[in-house]
């Protein structure tokens, strides 16, 4: 061939090529201006006529010379809208989709079945709602992900015909139908990983699911999976995890589980399991993680299981298991959780357990151990939690294990330990519970305790401690419970105690206590005061007396009361009357008294007849001063009701609510109380619901309040009522509310100021939820609503809505209306007329983001009827997403990590399922452990919460 025709022939090829390869490229980009039509988010920042399309985020083609579009990788790009028709028409070579974390309106791509080139679909955690389509046609699929949406209708069994398929997940998908796991899945010889837990899967795991030898990681948990485990499971050589917590499974654990040579993690945790941990599963040589929590397990801990070089979690808590526990467990391995609370164990605890220095958590609480505590626990620097509580313990508690450096909770109550309470208790800077109560400690108590400041509850009855009670401990600021009760403690009540400004229980009782109560206690008035018992002597302060705290004096002979009281129980004499010549003194100071009266009130009758328009004018503004007001004292006051009702005008209005004006009221005595008034509806127009409503809520608020103390709760002083207005007065927040602090850029707030009022509120949450004889649901918890003093310490305010649980309530109330905000609502009460403790924990999820990200819940920024929750969770996906939602306000902030662990605890207060969501004392847990616990369970497993379910590994850790 001559080289003109080879020329020519050249020309040809080109001229066919070319509108081929033009109209390819003009149809890609089509498509993907059609997605950024159709999707808001990143897609907007597309510039189609500024670069190529392959150079757009998110977007990769083969090669530079065909420039054919084989992945869309736009995972956490908060994308939301409808995804466009005709993908497999424009882009025929696609390979990879990745649309996780976003929101997809339209429901499952129908058009993705025309995909043939197809090998990776991910829609994880996008909201995708509606039916899935037969998938039979994705011949190419490798990798398929659909976790954590809202699929509904029947299971795709389509999926048996995916036979490339090696990587597969459903997890989380409750609103499936229920299904049974088809036989036909065994065909699918590709397959590593199969997800299945919480997809609504019921009746017994099939026996021939052993044929799947291949599979690497089988997880079926949180289903309605009955009957006994398959032995047969044992054939699966290649198991590395195996997860079937959450279901009804019942018998016992098959011994062929231990042939699963490869095994690294198993979960049979909340079932009904019955009989012997398996020898044979202990021996397993790569076993890290052994979680058998809350079955019907019996017999003993496998003794082969303390020579276990991988072993890193052993949780077995609420079983029957007996017997001793195997003393070397954690002498070979980097033990971080060893959980055995809640069984009948007993001999010895295991001496070897810190050898690796890494282990956080030691709960062996209420079983039957005996012996000594092992001097070297001493070493458990990294401890977090220690409790021991309810065994049959004894001997001297090593001097040093008082003063771990992170552990936020020490117990040893209810064993038989004596000796010495030291003073290296004072090394231990964040302890917040120490409970020692019921032993027989003995000695004094030592003024070291001062130093660990951050106590919160001090427990230490039952015991033979006696001197004085240090007066250090008034120095402990956070302190909400100090019970002492039934020792031999023989000094005088100190002084200081009056400084426990958060001091809701006190408990002196059964002592030997001397001296007369001092009446500055009486500035606190917790709701719990004990100091029967003792020998105190001389009056009863008043404030005792009129709060109804007279019986917690009862059993102090010398005590009398300065006015006569007509009570049966217990039996108190007047106080002595004074002699005659003091009589005369203060009949001199009575006349003196009201000669001074009578030269002032003719003062203030001048001062009033030079101001009478004045009083006339407040009258016309208020017909609240015609009325007398009754008054209701919730603590001790400085002020009297006139210096309230005098406040109530237009210059102290600080804000307006929908239930009444607020006013700021500066006292004589320099000090300024919040006065909230609300005018009761009386008009026609007020239908009885309305007013029974408003009555009902001030009820709640003023019942609430005016029983509860806590550091973070706001104070509520005293209630006026009359005919036609209530006044609530409250302690006066200089610093406002959170949601301005953080919204309305007045003022910056810190991270550490930021946790600091994070931890608050939820230490006001858990004692509202957990420390009450009846809990209390707050179910309006918003940022607005939480309140800063003058050291920016958070106050929970305003219980108008408030429900108080009574027993046998199971933590739930009935409700005739929705109550809460918009954007901190728990999903389940728009739709359920059940308000539960969970509801509240959502609501603090949402506060938490706010913290974090600066953001508020709704903003025109996430989107069209998008919130925080959403657009957070879009961005958990990548490292720079995570970093992306952090307050920018923050930017050079050191304290990224601890803003990251706290926006994961905040998604977990936010789930959409309340029993995935942790309680409040938990969460109050974590949130104080999270500047000392830097570790992390092995090979990115964490430490699971109790309530919590499938997906994180977690557990009780009480």
């Amino acid at each position: 061939m001559s080289l003109t025709s080879i020329f020519f022939f050249f020309l040809f090829l080109l001229s066919s090529f070319l509108p081929h390869l033009s109209h390819s490229l003009q149809s890609q980009s089509n498509f993907l201006s059609l997605m950024q039509q159709s999707l808001s988010g990143i897609t907007s920042n597309w510039n189609f006529t500024a670069s190529n399309h392959c150079n757009f985020s998110g977007i990769t083609c083969d090669d530079d010379e065909n420039q054919n579009i084989v992945q869309i990788d736009l995972s956490s790009s908060s994308l939301a809208g409808n995804f466009p028709p005709g993908i497999c028409s424009f882009l025929p070579l696609l390979r990879s989709l990745r649309l996780g974390f976003n929101n997809i309106l339209n429901g499952f791509p129908i058009d993705l079945l025309n995909c043939s080139h197809l090998e990776e679909l991910n829609l994880t955690s996008s909201r995708v709602s509606g039916t899935i389509p037969d998938l039979s046609r994705l011949q190419s699929l490798r990798s398929l992900d659909l976790s954590n949406n809202s699929f509904s209708g029947d299971f795709p069994h389509s999926i048996t015909n995916l036979t490339n398929i090696e990587f597969m997940s459903f997890n989380q998908n409750p609103t499936f139908n229920v299904w049974r796991l088809p036989e036909d899945i065994t065909g699918l010889k590709k397959l590593r990983v199969l997800i299945l837990s919480t997809t609504s899967m019921q009746r017994e795991i099939p026996p021939w699911i052993a044929n799947m030898t291949w599979l690497t990681d089988l997880e079926l948990s949180g289903n309605f999976l009955v009957g006994k485990i398959p032995a047969t499971i044992g054939k699966m050589e290649n198991l590395r995890l195996l997860e079937l917590y959450y279901n009804l499974l019942e018998g016992e654990i098959p011994e062929e589980l231990g042939n699963l040579t490869e095994l690294v993690d198993i979960d049979l945790s909340v079932n009904k399991l019955t009989g012997r941990i398996p020898e044979s599963l202990c021996k397993l040589p790569r076993l890290g993680v052994l979680q058998l929590y809350s079955n019907r397990l019996t017999g003993a801990i496998p003794p082969v299981l303390g020579n276990s070089t991988s072993l890193t979690i052993l949780s077995v808590y609420r079983n029957l298991l007996s017997g001793k526990v195997p003393q070397t467990l954690g002498k070979f391995s980097e033990l971080l959780v060893l959980e055995l609370s809640e069984n009948q164990f007993s001999g010895e605890l295991p001496k070897d357990t810190c050898t690796a220095g890494k282990l956080l958590y030691f709960l062996v609480l209420d079983n039957q151990f005996s012996g000594e505590l092992p001097e070297n626990y001493v070493r458990c620097w990294s401890m977090l939690r220690f409790r021991v509580n309810k065994n049959e313990l004894g001997g001297e508690v090593p001097s040093l294990l008082f003063g771990l450096p992170h552990a936020s909770i020490i117990d040893l109550s209810f064993n038989h330990f004596h000796g010495s309470f030291t003073k290296y208790i004072g090394n231990a800077k964040n302890l917040s519970a120490l409970f020692l109560q019921n032993n027989k400690f003995s000695g004094g108590l030592p003024p070291e305790i001062s130093k660990a400041a951050s106590l919160v509850k001090i427990d230490l009855s039952n015991n033979l401690f006696s001197g004085p009670i240090p007066a250090e401990i008034g120095y402990l600021s956070k302190m909400n419970q100090l019970s002492l009760q039934g020792n031999k403690l023989d000094s005088v009540i100190p002084e200081s105690l009056s400084l426990l400004k958060s001091l809701n229980m006190l408990n002196l009782s059964n002592n030997l206590l001397t001296g007369e109560i001092p009446n500055s206690l009486c500035d606190l008035l917790p709701s719990s005061l004990d100091l029967s018992n003792n020998q105190l002597s001389g009056p009863v302060p008043l404030p005792l007396i009129k709060d109804g705290l007279i019986e917690g004096v009862s059993g102090n002979p010398r005590l009398c009361v300065p006015i006569y009281l007509n009570l049966t129980e217990p039996f108190l004499p007047l106080c002595p009357q004074p002699s005659f010549r003091k009589k005369l003194s203060g009949l001199l100071a009575i006349v003196v008294s009201a000669i001074l009266s009578i030269l002032g009130i003719l003062l203030l009758v001048k001062r009033w007849l030079g101001k009478k328009n004045t009083f006339i004018e407040r009258d016309q503004l208020s017909t609240a001063s015609s009325f007398p007001y009754d008054v209701t004292n919730f603590h001790k006051l400085s002020f009297d009701q006139h210096e309230i009702t005098d406040g109530l005008i237009d210059k102290n209005i600080v804000g307006h609510g929908g239930s009444g004006t607020v006013y700021k009221i500066e006292l004589s005595d320099g000090e300024s109380v919040a006065v909230k008034k609300s005018w009761r509806k009386r008009s026609k127009d007020s239908s009885s619901t309305e007013k029974k409503n408003f009555e009902r809520e001030l009820r709640a608020e003023v019942e609430t309040l005016g029983s509860i103390r806590h550091r973070n709760i706001v104070k509520l002083y005293c209630y006026l009522s009359s005919l036609d207005s209530s006044l609530l007065v409250y302690e006066y927040m200089p610093n406002g509310n959170l949601w301005d602090a953080l919204h309305n850029a007045w003022n910056f707030l810190s991270w550490p100021s930021r946790h600091r009022i994070a931890l608050g509120v939820a230490q006001g949450l858990a004692y509202l939820h957990h420390d009450l004889l009846h809990p209390i649901i707050h179910r309006d918890i918003k940022s607005s609503n939480i309140l800063l003093d003058a050291d920016f310490e958070p106050k929970v305010a305003d219980f108008g809505i408030s429900k108080v649980l009574h027993a046998g309530m199971n933590y739930t109330a009935s409700t005739t209306v929705i109550a809460g905000t918009h954007g901190y609502l728990a999903p389940e009460y728009a739709y359920s007329t059940k308000a539960t403790t969970k509801c509240d924990v959502y609501s603090f999820g949402v506060v938490l983001m706010e913290l974090i990200t600066g953001k508020k819940p709704i903003d025109a920024e996430f989107g069209e009827n998008k919130d925080i929750i959403y657009w957070v969770s879009n961005k958990m996906a990548t490292r720079d997403g995570i970093l992306g939602v952090l307050d920018k306000r923050l930017s050079a902030s050191p304290f990224k990590e601890d803003m990251i662990q706290m926006l994961r605890i905040a998604l977990r207060c936010t789930c959409s399922l309340p029993a995935l969501r942790p309680s409040m004392n938990e969460v109050a847990q974590i949130l104080f452990e999270l500047e000392t616990c830097k570790y992390d369970v092995k090979n990115g497993s964490s430490i699971k919460l109790k309530d919590s379910v499938p997906i994180t590994k977690t557990s009780n850790l009480i």
